[in-house]
């Protein structure tokens, strides 16, 4: 039975509307039928085919938060660009909701790049991706696998994989962790089948946030619960099902980085907890690698992980446009 799309038509992002830019929705599939929905974005005036960028991430997030800023300021600067929703989430469809996928998000990033392949005003041999988060990891993957995208631009990266085999800072790097988080995510599927519905994970905590946690903890509250709320996102509300990203704990992402024969521009705030996924993946991704001459890590001095989610005096769009340019 065919999913019913019901897509807002009001302006509902979680930034301001450009005058300088177009705007539409537009719907595509994924090779497993799944129907995505995306917000098009591109400049009021342009002479010839523009080149095209496919933006998603956050992980958890949707399109009306920094992927749509992401790709709305982009298309300020010349380009046609889609902020899309991943399978199960947001306004795109697929049942069970809140569910995540190595395979099928990767997959949602191809579709992307089939829609914009087949657009009229686009230049097909000009394609790129930006993934922000976790989405960062899953460009990585699909930069490694499909060959029309012809740049990568990752921000606050993730290793989705990792982080959900290893913990934060790969504090639970051990197989007797490993094991007892199967054991934990095993039993609650018997929990969830018995009870014909899957049991949600929470999202991020609810502010003001207690001032014993975690720095990072702090930062995507205030995002999600704070200046970023938006009623369709995972993590503004009740998150990601509790065995929704279990299959990324053994399925790693990475594992040919370093045949990327694309360019890739990585970026990432000094002081996000995160930046630890960046440098090592920019590390793997240039060792023993034929292909390092287009590789670029960019470390944004002072930045924290949100910092890049939506700081516009933060965020590098001139060093992404002149690399855009340069690279597609």
């Amino acid at each position: 039975m065919e999913e019913k799309l019901n897509l807002v038509q009001n302006w509902d992002k979680t930034f301001p509307k450009s005058q300088k830019v177009n705007h539409r929705k537009v719907t595509f599939h994924n090779r497993y039928g799944i129907t995505l929905v995306a917000d098009l974005y591109e400049p009021k005036e342009y002479k010839q085919k523009l080149s095209a960028i496919a933006v998603c991430g956050p992980f958890g997030a949707v399109k009306e938060q920094a992927s749509g800023l992401y790709a709305q300021t982009m298309a300020e600067r010349g380009f046609l660009t889609i902020a899309f929703d991943p399978s199960y989430t947001g306004e795109s469809t697929g049942t069970p909701r809140y569910m995540a996928s190595p395979d099928i998000n990767t997959e949602d990033f191809q579709a992307a790049v089939d829609f914009l392949s087949v657009q009229d005003n686009v230049d097909s041999e000009k394609i790129g991706i930006i993934g922000i988060c976790g989405w960062g990891g899953m460009a990585l993957n699909v930069a490694a696998l499909d060959t029309r995208i012809k740049a990568t631009v990752t921000s606050t990266m993730y290793d989705m994989a990792r982080v959900n085999a290893n913990g934060y800072f790969d504090d639970g790097d051990n197989e007797e962790t490993r094991y007892n988080m199967k054991v934990l995510l095993n039993a609650q599927r018997i929990v969830d089948y018995k009870n014909g519905n899957y049991e949600l994970g929470g999202g991020c905590l609810e502010l003001p946030v207690p001032d014993d946690v975690p720095f990072y903890v702090k930062d995507y509250s205030q995002y999600y619960k704070g200046r970023a709320y938006h009623p369709r996102s995972l993590n503004s509300n009740g998150g990601w099902n509790k065995i929704g990203c279990m299959s990324f704990i053994n399925q790693p992402i990475l594992r040919y980085s370093n045949e990327i024969r694309s360019s890739v521009l990585m970026i990432h705030g000094e002081k996000a907890h995160s930046c630890y996924f960046s440098k090592d993946a920019y590390k793997y991704m240039t060792t023993n690698s034929k292909y390092t001459d287009n590789k670029e890590l960019m470390i944004i001095p002072n930045a924290v992980h949100t910092d890049l989610y939506d700081n516009m005096n933060i965020i590098p769009f001139d060093k992404i446009e002149e690399f855009f340019k340069n690279n597609l």
